[in-house]
């Protein structure tokens, strides 16, 4: 494709958005799905276009020259504004939705995302989806970004002005113990505590939780996967606190593992969908509308079914 010098392009205002909030070609580049070259050219089609100088490139991390500081603000208005437009026109005929780019925690990968993304291109059969699986705080950098239109993750805590929130499930975090072994906290004093990673929002939550009730237990792990955890668990090495998601995640330990209620002060997450707010129009809330019964199907039952005692604290918002 030829791109005409002194145009303003669409992609060119994408790729100097990218390339200012990453302050690098390169990770603009990877955020974009484009090589680094054309993301330098495309950055210099802009300048050539806009007849000034936006990013000091001499600099390490790159920064913006104040004429760049200026037309960011617009750049980040124009975006939006793409954005809703083709949100409106989904909206009037969600066959002429081209993209979406959807960020989904990994305790959904083995069910209720294929289910939703099945679902959704049934009827979108024109649609290109992008799935991008994470932690929650790493897909919210993403959807501020802009590298997101849409995620579904934990809630870290009071909502931006800049965000549209759909509350979706609300689960208990509860104590993974090795089969046979009491759940009381004076019994689980014995076992050290396998943590899950501070890295994360959710290993800060539990970790804050702790804190606050002033209580400390023995640990010597700190994990970042729920299957390593689990299995550890499983073996006897220790007890762990999690969610039914992260439970569910593990299955294959299931035999030898334990779920019982939390033996100190409940502590709770809240998973929602989020979007940026008066971008996608009603999408957020029709994908929202989809999920929820996928959630009830494939999860809440289910583990109902299995821990009637669940009732109640695993729900949907």
């Amino acid at each position: 494709m030829v791109e005409t010098a002194g145009r303003i392009t669409l992609w060119g205002i994408e790729v100097f958005v990218a390339v200012a909030d990453e302050r690098s070609i390169s990770a603009a580049a990877r955020r974009l799905g484009a090589s680094a070259s054309a993301v330098s050219q495309q950055l210099t089609n802009l300048e050539a276009a806009v007849g000034a100088s936006l990013v000091d490139r001499s600099a390490r991390p790159l920064v913006l020259t104040p004429a760049g500081g200026l037309f960011r603000k617009r750049a980040q208005t124009i975006l939006n504004e793409a954005e809703q437009a083709r949100a409106e026109l989904a909206a009037q005929d969600l066959a002429a939705l081209t993209r979406f780019r959807l960020g989904v925690i990994e305790d959904f990968d083995a069910d209720v995302t294929p289910a939703l993304l099945t679902e959704m291109a049934g009827e979108l059969a024109a649609t290109r989806f992008l799935l991008e699986t994470g932690a929650s705080h790493r897909l919210f950098d993403q959807l501020e970004a802009r590298a997101l239109d849409v995620v579904v993750c934990a809630d870290l805590g009071v909502a931006g002005d800049w965000m549209e929130v759909h509350p979706l499930l609300e689960e208990p975090f509860v104590a993974a113990v090795p089969k046979g072994h009491g759940g009381s906290l004076e019994e689980l004093r014995v076992l050290p505590l396998i943590q899950y990673t501070s890295r994360h929002h959710m290993g800060r939550q539990i970790a804050g939780h702790l804190a606050q009730l002033n209580l400390r237990l023995d640990h010597r792990f700190e994990l970042d996967s729920y299957h390593a955890i689990m299995a550890m668990v499983a073996a006897g090495a220790g007890w762990t606190i999690l969610t039914p998601l992260g439970f569910l995640r593990a299955q294959r330990f299931h035999e030898a593992v334990e779920l019982m209620p939390l033996p100190i002060a409940p502590l709770t997450r809240r998973i929602s969908l989020t979007a940026r707010r008066e971008v996608l129009g009603e999408l957020p809330a029709e994908v929202a509308g989809r999920l929820k019964p996928l959630l009830s199907e494939l999860i809440v039952e289910p583990s109902l079914a299995r821990l009637p005692w669940l009732t109640g604290a695993l729900r949907l918002l």
